[in-house]
């Protein structure tokens, strides 16, 4: 019997609701991309001294305690688009009687998971939203995505969470190269980080990450969805060019700092973090199963790099001002992100309060300066205002035909 090889570039991954296979979204992604579960064990030994023969018992014995979280990683592109509104399984508005292309992205399901969504529906005929927002303490909370006519919008108002909502991922292999189809399924499924970069060379990425409760292969090979939304994943025109990029800085401490800086980018990152944990029994007796997922602190930090630029309002003057601050425990910068510029497509990240690190000089052929920041909400409690907390993100495609 011949052989059965899997490709890495025939996986196909798909994210559905926990325990739905309703509807699901097909998510395109990058090579690299890696799965796995462990175990965590205890091991018994033996330590004793020589019996009256000289001799002395020396085993151990192993037990598996519990699984521990499954792990998963993978990388997207940025890809925003409008999309049509159509009577189509595979469309992310299926009513035509939505007015308009609400823009979308293909990566959006698992933001809108990401920033705590509970709830969504794939439209009603009569709004442009394709995701409904949470309620929490009894208020509803801004919705955690806005599919606007010019805009997705994504906001953080959902996150104060002390869970998150699950979703399943599978990992469906096997396709052009190989004949027999191979499915592993990571069910319960918690996105963790999300570490956008943009590399001056590249295509604007996202590297995800997070957990689930249990890695399984599935006793069928291909994934059965009712509803598989693929509408924007074979588009060649909403891939984002990283050298577009600009950054708007403004200052908010006053003093001695610059109204604002004009900092021309070399590259950055900006890496959002849930902080989550899953939670394990400890029954004695049973290969206890993680029960789900549990949040820790919310994190957005990251650093961007430019050349180091001794003109008026440039990067030495920025490194020098920091430096010499020597009474501003926190200082507030406003830092706007615009990946791939203004042109379309792009993404827009605002951090409003940004704290900054002391910059740092790398020194290659043209000396540089590394700014670490890390952008903090208007308060310790935000409340349900958007512009209160750490970030927003606003994506802007072009409209699908």
């Amino acid at each position: 019997m011949a052989d059965t090889f899997y490709f890495s570039r025939d996986t196909k991954v798909y994210l559905t609701p926990a325990g739905s296979t309703t509807v699901g979204w097909e998510i395109p992604v990058l090579d690299g991309f890696s799965f796995s579960q462990a175990t965590n064990t205890s091991e018994v030994t033996l330590n004793e001294m020589a019996d009256a023969n000289e001799k002395s018992r020396r085993a151990r014995q192993m037990f598996t305690d519990s699984f521990a979280p499954a792990e998963w990683s993978f990388s997207t592109y940025m890809r925003p688009f409008g999309a049509v509104p159509a009577a189509g399984a595979s469309n992310w508005e299926p009513s035509a009687s939505i007015t308009g292309n609400p823009q979308h992205a293909v990566e959006e399901a698992l933001w809108a998971y990401f920033v705590g969504a509970t709830t969504f529906t794939l439209g009603n005929g009569s709004s442009a939203s394709a995701w409904v927002g949470p309620t929490l303490d009894g208020s509803n909370v801004s919705a955690p995505i806005t599919n606007g006519a010019a805009t997705m919008d994504v906001n953080f108002t959902a996150s104060e969470r002390a869970s998150l909502s699950e979703f399943d991922l599978y990992f469906e292999m096997g396709g052009a190269g190989s004949g027999t189809k191979l499915t592993y399924k990571i069910s319960n499924c918690a996105a963790s980080t999300a570490s956008i970069d943009f590399d001056i060379d590249g295509i604007a990425t996202i590297n995800w990450s997070g957990f689930g409760k249990l890695l399984e292969e599935l006793s069928t090979p291909a994934v059965s969805i009712t509803n598989k939304i693929t509408e924007g994943s074979t588009e060649t025109g909403n891939f984002i060019r990283n050298r577009l990029t600009t950054l708007a800085m403004t200052n908010g401490e006053g003093g001695d700092y610059n109204a604002s800086y004009d900092l021309t980018l070399t590259g950055g990152n900006i890496t959002f973090e849930n902080n989550l944990t899953y939670l394990a029994p400890e029954t004695l007796g049973v290969v206890n199963q993680p029960l789900g997922n549990v949040t820790g602190t919310r994190s957005v930090s990251g650093n961007f790099t430019c050349y180091l630029n001794n003109d008026t309002g440039k990067s030495a003057e920025l490194f020098d001002d920091i430096s010499a601050d020597l009474t501003t425990i926190t200082n507030n910068f406003d830092l706007n992100f615009k990946i791939g510029g203004n042109n379309t497509p792009s993404v827009e990240i605002d951090c409003t309060k940004c704290h900054l690190e002391v910059p740092t000089h790398s020194t290659e052929d043209i000396i540089s300066l590394d700014v670490n920041f890390h952008a903090l909400p208007a308060s310790i409690d935000p409340g349900n205002t958007a512009a209160h907390y750490e970030a927003e993100i606003k994506y802007k495609g072009n409209d699908l035909s």
